[in-house]
C-alpha cells in the first residue's frame, strides 16, 4: 500500500516511472542489475516525510542505466535518502563478481564513468556523489562497521554541505575539489567539486591515495565498496543515470 501510495505521489510531482522496467518505491527495496545493485535506501526518511521510488533502464556488461525519483520535507539539514547503486559491500554483501574488496597498498584501478541528469522542482537540497565504504578487514560481515567512508561529491545545490571541516582544495584529475574530514563513529571524507557537473570519468585510487600520502588513512586498509547515488535533504526531483560503471583493473 505504501508503495503505491508512494508511486501516486511521483505522478503528481510530474514524475513518471518508465515503463518496461523493474521499479519499487519500498524503502531499502532493491533492483539487481549485472555486478550492481540499485538500493533505495531511506536511512534518513526518520527527519522528514516523503517518498521515493527507483527503476532499471538498462544493462549492458559492466554499463548500467537507471533513475530515482523523490519528495521530502522536513529538518533541511538532514539527510533523508541515498538511493545509490552499490557494488560490493554495503552492510554485508549481495552479488558476486564484484572485483572488490582491494587493499590500498596493492594501488590497483578503480576506473569509473558515470553521466547523469538532475530534475528539480523547486528549490532542492541535495548533492549527487559517491560513497567509497573502507574496512581494516577484507571480508566484512553485516555487523562490521567501517572505519572509513570516502564521498565525492560530483553535485550539489541548495546549500548541502558535507561532514566535518574543510580541509584544503585539492586538484584531482584536472579538476578542483574542496576536501573535507569528519567523524560519525567512523572518518568521513568528503572531496566536493568546486563546481558542479553532469559527467565524471574518474580512477577513485586518486582520491584514495591523497588520502594515504596525508598520512589520514592506512595503506593496510580495503576498499570494500563503491556506492554512486544521491543524497537528498529537501526537495523534489529526479535523478537519471543514462550510463555508469565502476570496474577494478
Amino acid at each position: 500500500m505504501l508503495a503505491c501510495l508512494a508511486m501516486v505521489a511521483a505522478l503528481v510531482a510530474g514524475t513518471t516511472l518508465p515503463a518496461h522496467a523493474a521499479n519499487t518505491c519500498t524503502a531499502y527495496g532493491t533492483i539487481t542489475q549485472g555486478k550492481y545493485w540499485i538500493n533505495n535506501n531511506l536511512w534518513g526518511q526518520d527527519s522528514g516525510s516523503g517518498w521515493q521510488c527507483i527503476w532499471d533502464t538498462s544493462t549492458s556488461g559492466n554499463t548500467i542505466g537507471w533513475g530515482t525519483s523523490f519528495g521530502w520535507s522536513g529538518q533541511s539539514n538532514s539527510v533523508k535518502s541515498y538511493a545509490s547503486s552499490v557494488l560490493g559491500w554495503h552492510w554485508g554483501w549481495k552479488n558476486a563478481n564484484t572485483g572488490l574488496p582491494i587493499q590500498l597498498s596493492a594501488n590497483r584501478s578503480v576506473n569509473t564513468g558515470w553521466n547523469y541528469k538532475v530534475t528539480q522542482n523547486g528549490a532542492v537540497t541535495m548533492n549527487v556523489a559517491y560513497d567509497l565504504w573502507l574496512h581494516a578487514i577484507s571480508n566484512p560481515s553485516y555487523s562490521d562497521n567501517p572505519t572509513d567512508e570516502v564521498m565525492i561529491w560530483l553535485y550539489r545545490s541548495g546549500g548541502a554541505g558535507p561532514v566535518g571541516t574543510k580541509q584544503a582544495t585539492v586538484t584531482i584529475a584536472g579538476t578542483s575539489w574542496d576536501l573535507y574530514r569528519g567523524n560519525i563513529g567512523w572518518n568521513v571524507f568528503s572531496f566536493v567539486r568546486t563546481a558542479n557537473t553532469s559527467s565524471a570519468t574518474l580512477n577513485l585510487r586518486d582520491f584514495l591515495n591523497n588520502l594515504v600520502s596525508r598520512g589520514w588513512m592506512a595503506n593496510s586498509k580495503y576498499l570494500t565498496s563503491v556506492e554512486a547515488g544521491t543524497e537528498v535533504f529537501i526537495g523534489t526531483g529526479q535523478l537519471d543515470t543514462s550510463s555508469y560503471y565502476a570496474n577494478v583493473v
